[in-house]
């Protein structure tokens, strides 16, 4: 069986060529195959950028240029990766979306060659989140979380029966990296306003509390059945869940997070957590669909 592949979207932005790095160390990991795909309707821009050859669209050549660009440099980094490139005729989100459907996950930089200036994620990555019907990674972060030296992946607990893909996920990339599976759940007491105030036996905070570690604990069961050589640090933390995150995410090399299919046309919506970690974490962030 041909393994699905790691999809990256290539721009020609420093952005794209630092996915690219993140992307090429993943494959190795997993043993996957790397696909670097550039999406335009270069067409609209015909004639835009000189071309030595009239009969071909400059932003076709200049595509071309972009890829191959790519592709060395992911040769460069892991020659031993499989690595083969697409360029595509169709709006960016458009061809990511359905390069997702035969992926293992699609990979974007955290900003792309025409971001707005003081956009923390572009259009297309924060799009791409919200859809793929794969798991989405955004590589941002300081060098120390893009090359995993804190040995940490960091996994968003949610509710079971929307983030068990996301903690499935999440243990398999601590297995292939041979580090720790942080696992941590947010809760908040609306009657308990202080986060440092101590937790009475049987009062409201503390039943919170105990509902937050049973919810942790069913989440974690199922995800790392049959796996106890994986690591697991589980920690329960009273806050909003975006704040608590995106504090954990400054000592992880991969924050995961899971995405709750709901009814309507753009399927994935993202919440305020997904919002949150996608503009400022502190080290790449995977969202993981949970399939029906």
């Amino acid at each position: 069986m041909t393994e699905l592949p790691l999809v990256v979207g290539v721009d020609g932005s420093a952005s794209s060529l630092t996915a690219v790095d993140w992307a090429v160390a993943e494959a190795a990991r997993r043993g996957l195959p790397l696909r670097l795909v550039y999406a335009s309707l270069w067409e609209r821009y015909e004639g835009a950028v000189p071309s030595d050859d009239p009969g071909r669209p400059s932003e076709q050549m200049m595509a071309e240029n972009l890829v191959a660009s790519a592709a060395e440099r992911a040769r460069r980094r892991d020659p031993d990766v499989k690595t083969v490139t697409d360029i595509l005729p169709e709006e960016p989100v458009d061809a990511l979306l359905r390069a997702g459907d035969d992926a293992f996950a699609l990979v974007t930089g955290a900003r792309g060659r025409g971001g707005i200036k003081g956009m923390l994620l572009g259009s297309v990555g924060l799009t791409v989140a919200a859809r793929a019907h794969c798991p989405v990674i955004v590589v941002r972060g300081d060098r120390a979380a893009l090359t995993g030296t804190h040995e940490r992946v960091l996994l968003g607990a949610g509710e079971p029966d929307a983030g068990g893909e996301a903690a499935r996920f999440a243990r398999q990339e601590a297995e292939t990296r041979g580090c720790v599976l942080d696992v941590v759940r947010a809760w908040r007491c609306p009657a308990h306003g202080s986060t440092g105030s101590r937790l009475l036996a049987g009062g409201p905070a503390h039943r919170h509390g105990e509902q937050a570690s049973a919810l942790l604990d069913a989440l974690l069961r199922d995800a790392t059945a049959g796996r106890p050589g994986v690591r697991v640090h589980r920690t329960v933390l009273e806050g909003p869940a975006r704040k608590v995150l995106l504090e954990c995410s400054a000592a992880a090399d991969l924050v995961v997070i899971g995405a709750r299919r709901r009814e309507g046309r753009r399927g994935l919506k993202l919440g305020r957590v997904a919002h949150t970690l996608l503009h400022h974490a502190l080290c790449p962030v995977a969202v993981v669909p949970q399939r029906a």
